[in-house]
């Protein structure tokens, strides 16, 4: 993945965090606080926002390095946006709490992301 596509992907990620959050806490707020998800809903839009950021500033890193570790990290940080964020969005919407098992390898997704973003560093500027 280059630094170009991951800068894009943290501008598009960035927009979505933004709509969604939004949209939640006035589209959705009656389906949220019916569901008792607020809170959860939340949690999905702060973790997608934070690594979306560090996915930017993973963008920045690559433009220095090519450090297959940042590749790694990229991939990793938006795989835990997608099915962290993603299984507490559809969580807080649906109530099927099932889909909360699938939550925690997102998290996965993202402290992969950080080693890799780690290993990146020490290996490679």
């Amino acid at each position: 993945m280059t630094a170009k596509t991951v800068l894009i992907t943290a501008g598009i990620l960035g927009a979505i965090s933004v709509g969604i959050g939004a949209f939640g806490a006035h589209g959705l707020q009656d389906t949220l606080t019916a569901n008792g998800r607020m809170d959860t809903f939340e949690t999905a839009v702060k973790y997608q926002f934070y690594h979306t950021l560090a996915l930017f500033l993973l963008g920045i890193l690559m433009m220095s390095s090519d450090q297959n570790y940042f590749n790694y990290a990229a991939y990793a940080f938006i795989a835990g946006i997608l099915i962290f964020s993603g299984s507490l969005y559809t969580l807080s919407l649906t109530n099927i709490t099932k889909l909360g098992a699938i939550t925690p390898i997102g998290g996965l997704g993202f402290i992969l992301g950080w080693i890799f973003l780690v290993l990146g560093v020490s290996k490679g500027l």
